[in-house]
């Protein structure tokens, strides 16, 4: 099943970097366990080296930034603390709707936002939200820290931008602003999501400021279509509206076969589920009156 390993507690994010240093490719950080001990347990890979990160303190903090703009959530910080924390809830609410609906209440206890994101996992809920919000990923090194951009932290199937040596230290989220709403949708037979929407909108004088569109689920990756944010910036919300950049997202997402459904099948509900987050999101902000 697992096979031998070794479990090492570092009591700093530099002394966890050191041992994925040391250690090479035979190690890798451990830290709600939910995706990596699954995996092991299948035999898909092995690890003789699992670096513990729940020994470092205030990895599971969540805290505003000193500009007040920004979110900082730990990489420790569970699914479960990002459905209740009111920080959470007041500053970033799709965050704290979309972490209440991850796998089962058990993941969302033990599973960690940082886990799901390193893992890429291309059913998983958390991604396609972060890379709507325009969060960032906050990397430890043994080259110091840098922080990539969630578009830039996905890169392929189980694939990040995090080197071998590196640890995710912490997530920052922009704080929902005033004139803005969001949605988040997902449609899911299986536990995991067979397809996946975020959408943000800022709203000025009755007409759509700035949108970001992000579909996730469907492919490797998540990806924002940025033919639909073009589409609808600068324009009264309307039911023709939604339903046009809806269509950008059929066109746009890059759906793989897979025992989720088809390409076709993915397409459509990548189109459904834009149009009924573009709808909410509208509604929430209260511009919906040529909506419905």
């Amino acid at each position: 099943m697992f096979g031998d390993f070794e479990i090492h507690e570092p009591a700093t994010v530099p002394e966890a970097v050191d041992m994925l240093t040391q250690f090479g490719d035979g190690a890798t950080v451990y830290a709600g366990g939910t995706e990596l001990l699954l995996i092991m347990k299948e035999g898909l890979v092995h690890y003789p080296h699992l670096v513990n990160i729940k020994t470092v303190p205030n990895l599971n903090n969540i805290a505003m930034e000193n500009d007040k703009k920004r979110l900082r959530i730990g990489a420790l910080v569970t699914h479960r603390q990002l459905e209740q924390t009111t920080l959470v809830r007041e500053r970033v609410p799709l965050l704290s709707e979309a972490a209440a609906r991850v796998g089962n209440l058990r993941v969302r206890i033990a599973g960690t936002i940082g886990g799901n994101v390193c893992f890429a996992e291309p059913h998983s809920d958390p991604a396609t939200l972060l890379l709507a919000c325009g969060a960032s990923m906050e990397l430890s090194g043994k080259n110091g820290i840098r922080t990539v951009p969630a578009e830039d932290f996905f890169v392929g199937l189980l694939q990040t931008a995090k080197e071998q040596d590196e640890v995710l230290q912490a997530i920052t989220v922009p704080t929902q602003s005033v004139g803005a709403a969001g949605a988040y949708m997902r449609f899911c037979i299986h536990e995991r999501p067979t397809a996946t929407v975020a959408v943000i909108l800022h709203l000025k004088d009755g007409l759509i400021e700035t949108a970001r569109v992000a579909l996730g689920s469907v492919g490797p990756t998540p990806l924002r279509i940025t033919m639909a944010e073009e589409m609808l910036q600068g324009e009264r919300p309307s039911m023709e509206l939604s339903a046009a950049a809806a269509a950008c997202a059929r066109e746009a997402t890059d759906a793989v076969d897979d025992i989720y459904g088809s390409v076709e099948y993915k397409g459509h509900l990548a189109q459904v589920l834009t149009n009924r987050a573009l709808t909410r999101a509208v509604d929430r902000i209260g511009g919906g009156a040529d909506v419905h």
